[in-house]
C-alpha cells in the first residue's frame, strides 16, 4: 500500500482515483499531480514503481497543503471568524447555516435532528 501525505491510499484503484483519499486534493488536483509527475493516471496504485510513488510525493509537498496542515488551517480560519464576531462567525458558533441558506425549513444537515416545541401546534381551522 503507498502511504502518501500520512494515508494510505489504495491499491487496487486508479492512481489518480487513489489521491483523492488525501484531504485536499479532488479530481482536477489529482489530475495535475499526475501530470507533474509524469505517471499515467490510468495505473493502477499497487503498479507504481517506488520512483513514481516518489515523484508523486514530491510534487505534493511542493505545491499542496494537505492533510493535517490545510485542517488546521481551516480549523483556524473559522475561529477567526468567531472572535472577531463577525456574522459568519456567529453562523459557526450558534450551529447554523454560515452562506446565507434558508432555515425555516431544511437546514437538517447543520441544525441537527428536529427539536419539537412546545405549543407550536398549528392552529385547527374553524369552520
Amino acid at each position: 500500500m503507498a502511504r502518501i501525505a500520512g494515508i494510505d491510499i489504495p491499491r487496487d484503484k486508479r492512481i489518480d482515483v487513489s489521491l483523492r483519499y488525501v484531504y485536499g486534493i479532488g479530481t482536477t488536483a489529482a489530475a495535475n499531480i499526475c501530470e507533474q509527475a509524469r505517471v499515467d493516471g490510468k495505473t493502477k496504485t499497487s503498479e507504481l514503481a517506488d520512483d513514481e510513488v516518489t515523484r508523486i510525493r514530491e510534487v505534493i509537498d511542493k505545491t499542496f497543503t494537505v492533510e493535517g496542515d490545510l485542517r488546521r488551517e481551516v480549523r483556524q480560519n473559522i475561529q477567526r471568524l468567531i472572535e472577531i464576531n463577525c456574522y459568519r462567525g456567529v453562523r459557526h458558533r450558534r450551529g447554523l447555516p454560515v452562506n446565507g441558506q434558508r432555515t425555516r425549513t431544511n437546514a437538517r444537515a447543520r441544525k441537527g435532528p428536529k427539536r419539537t416545541v412546545a405549543g407550536r401546534r398549528k392552529s385547527v381551522a374553524k369552520k
